[in-house]
């Protein structure tokens, strides 16, 4: 406690035992408080400790006043007896009346205001100096953490009529103090830039005024310390440490230097591992297995500490959550070899007494629950949880996920699963446009619940009008049909299609038709799915000069020698099986997302056709920025039973979502002469009923961007083609492309830019380097 501290403790306790003068006890007729101005009279009797009636001695007359001072509404309290009557005098404290800013840059009035209210100082307060004091220096070691040193903060407080008073803030935030040079004293085997390439603070470079990463921190230099620390120990250096730090700053307060003193110590080898402990619990190979260093490796702190934690998991996975693996050196210093001995100790096994939710205001109980792997009164199961907490973020319906394993108070044996999670929005409707490099301009109307009415069940409608394609759709899924997990869907839809502004043959499709689809979990992660579709479709706007296969397919359906339009039936039936890993839907970094799909179309209709896709996508996380995905796919279709393959169903390449580079639809066969009404030196694609489609893309966050789920750019090279019914595949003549991506999934639906430069295109191909897509999904 400061001396000005005490002295004003000493003198409120003298006033206290002045205002609380000796008094004879006496019966009390009456109280008589004056002084008020905006506090209540009943406000102060509550807290008073005595009443009408009672006796008033000298000790509650002290109580009393304490009592009153600690309310905080006032600033002096006086108790007097007259005849009987207690008589007590106040005097407020003023009310805070405006809070004013001025100066400030950095941050806005208003959220400074936000800020005075956490520590009780707004407008309609009662005035305390102390926090008034206490803001003052909160504000001031807000600019220090911006690195502005040379910043000060004065105060005023003004006083108006009606007991009131105005606060003021005179900021002068000064300049920003730069870190001017990033010293390392004692290194030998790595060079400084080796060594603060690693850091976190830098030396102002060009980049500084977007990552700041020139304004000293000691948070941030902690940090940096332990990341200088593994450097060293992750390549052998068991001895390496970190001797002293200094930071100065110059007299102008303007540059910062930091001078970091290590002492490096010689490299070290492993000359054994061992496991001891409790290995009965899991079988030993298996923890053998998770040990990532072995006898003569170097050094490496960052393997010894996935071990343990491997090792941990391990446990964990079979009930023992409260597991500890510690690996125990000893070192041989004249040798420069270290053992490494871990100890096993499982502890107790532990069960899962009851899962407790929180923050769900429309989701209901059952439909996270539901997503949860990890049952109660089962045992613990760490993976079981991990796993369920991947589902629930897979719903998309939270943006936020945590559970925390507290153990239960007074039981060793048991925990609780403390579900916490923030929703966000799953509802929508959007009127509006979007933009197409293939399709112009495309007017939407798009209503969708992912979450109708906190069931978990996905509806949507939609209308999409396009001069390419124009869509309107209601689709609604059922995710957990059955308890089992069995999900069940209905679509309804018309479909239009005019291919006059693509560069394929023209013609005009117009679908109407409706389906059911059941999805069906096989184990965890694998899925089989089927369903039934029933279509009508119309072929119209044939030409004379249309190529020879579409008229005769028209024919075969109307049965008539000439026909520029036909009308087919189908019934459609779909069967499809999926293994699904990938650890999140719309930034994957790891897992696969495999799919075989058969579709035919049943005897007795007019389209009799069968089709078959497979398509494996691969993920890997590189580094903590990078991931690398690899996709292939492949598309055969063809007709059975005597009767015409329809050509409108054909496979079409090219575009934003197949092979970048490429005009859509424009990769594969192509015809020259009789091409629906086009003149004869047009080139227009054909389709075919085989396709390949092969993409490497590698993944990473966008520069100046930092902890931002909604951006992500890439690299990458495409390939494929497509070949028609009287060709076979050949390799040789895939289309190939490379160029870089840029995603942003916005308030407005994604968006979509991809530059690619095509090479092996052929005199036939359509190419554009500049593609996009604007508010439609892809």
């Amino acid at each position: 406690m400061t001396l000005r501290s005490k002295l004003a403790l000493f003198i409120s306790l003298l006033l206290l035992s002045l205002a609380a003068f000796a008094m004879e006890p006496f019966v009390i007729k009456d109280i008589k408080i004056e002084g008020l101005q905006r506090t209540e009279p009943g406000t102060v009797f509550n807290y008073l400790p005595v009443q009408v009636g009672d006796t008033m001695t000298e000790d509650k007359s002290s109580e009393a006043i304490k009592s009153l001072y600690r309310t905080g509404f006032f600033k002096d309290v006086r108790i007097e007896a007259d005849q009987n009557i207690l008589l007590i005098t106040v005097q407020e404290r003023p009310a805070i009346a405006d809070i004013q800013f001025s100066g400030n840059k950095a941050f806005q009035s208003d959220k400074l205001k936000e800020g005075m209210k956490g520590i009780g100082l707004a407008e309609g307060q009662i005035y305390d100096k102390s926090r008034l004091e206490f803001a003052e220096q909160e504000i001031k070691r807000q600019y220090l953490a911006q690195g502005k040193y040379t910043a000060t903060v004065k105060t005023s407080a003004s006083p108006l009529e009606r007991n009131r008073i105005a606060i003021r803030f005179d900021i002068e935030e000064g300049i920003i103090s730069r870190i001017k040079e990033v010293n390392v004293v004692g290194n030998q085997l790595y060079s400084k830039s080796d060594i603060t390439s690693q850091f976190q603070l830098q030396t102002t470079n060009w980049l500084s005024w977007w990552f700041k990463d020139d304004q000293y921190s000691k948070q941030k230099l902690t940090a940096d310390l332990e990341t200088l620390k593994s450097f060293y120990m992750n390549r052998g250096y068991l001895e390496f440490s970190v001797d002293s730090t200094q930071v100065s700053i110059t007299p102008e307060k303007d540059d910062v230097y930091i001078t970091i003193n290590i002492s490096e110590g010689p490299k070290y080898k492993i000359s054994d591992v061992k496991l001891a402990g409790d290995l009965q619990q899991v079988p030993e190979s298996e923890l053998q297995s998770l040990i990532k260093i072995k006898k003569d490796d170097i050094f490496n702190r960052e393997k010894i500490t996935e071990s343990t934690k491997d090792m941990n998991t391990r446990l964990g996975n079979d009930g023992f959550a409260f597991s500890n693996v510690n690996a125990i050196p000893e070192i041989n210093k004249e040798d420069h070899t270290a053992s490494f001995t871990f100890f096993v100790d499982p502890g107790r096994k532990v069960y899962v007494r009851r899962i407790d939710i929180e923050g769900n205001q429309r989701t209901r109980d059952d439909v996270i629950r539901r997503e949860f792997r990890q049952v109660e009164s089962g045992w613990y199961a760490g993976d079981k949880i991990d796993r369920s907490k991947v589902r629930l973020k897979r719903t998309q319906f939270f943006s936020d996920v945590n559970i925390e394993t507290p153990a239960v108070a007074g039981i060793t044996d048991q925990v609780d699963l403390k579900v916490k999670v923030t929703e966000r929005n799953t509802g929508s409707i959007m009127f509006g446009a979007g933009l197409s490099s293939s399709e112009g301009i495309v007017g939407s109307f798009n209503v969708t619940q992912a979450n109708f009415l906190g069931t978990g069940d996905r509806v949507s409608a939609q209308v999409n009008t396009g001069r390419i394609n124009k869509t309107y759709s209601l689709s609604i899924t059922k995710p957990f049909f059955t308890p089992e997990g069995i999900s069940l869907g209905y679509d309804i839809y018309r479909r239009d299609l005019n291919t006059s502004s693509l560069n394929i043959v023209t013609y005009n499709t117009s679908s109407f038709g409706a389906g059911i689809r059941f999805t069906v979990p096989l184990t965890e992660k694998n899925a089989i799915s089927y369903g039934l579709t029933l279509d009508n479709t119309e072929v119209s706007n044939l030409q004379s000069n249309s190529p020879q296969r579409y008229i005769d397919y028209c024919r075969s359906v109307t049965n008539t020698t000439t026909a520029t339009s036909c009308t087919m039936n189908s019934l459609t039936a779909s069967i499809g099986w999926s293994i699904d890993s990938r650890d999140d839907i719309l930034f994957p970094r790891k897992g696969e997302l495999r799919r075989v799909n058969a579709e035919v179309s049943t005897p007795g209709f007019d389209i009799q056709t069968y089709k078959i896709t497979l398509q494996e996508s691969w993920y890997k996380d590189l580094s903590k920025d990078l991931t690398i995905m690899l996709n292939g796919q492949f598309g055969y279709a063809d007709s059975y039973g005597g009767k015409e393959y329809p050509f409108f169903k054909n496979f079409y390449l090219g575009g934003v979502s197949t092979v970048r580079g490429y005009k859509q639809s424009s990769i594969g066969p192509v015809c020259l002469n009789n091409c629906g009404g086009i003149t004869s030196n047009t080139l227009m694609s054909m389709g075919g009923n085989k396709q390949i489609i092969a993409n490497a893309e590698l993944f990473m966050p966008v520069p100046f961007i930092k902890n931002n789920n909604q951006f992500r750019l890439s690299a990458f090279i495409d390939a494929g083609n497509v070949y028609g019914h009287d060709e076979s595949i050949n390799l040789s003549t895939l289309r190939f492309s490379a160029g870089m991506g840029a995603l942003w999934v916005s308030p407005f639906g994604p968006i979509k830019l991809v530059y690619a430069i095509p090479f092996n295109n052929q005199s036939t191909d359509r190419t554009e380097s500049f593609q996009f897509q604007m508010g439609q999904q892809f």
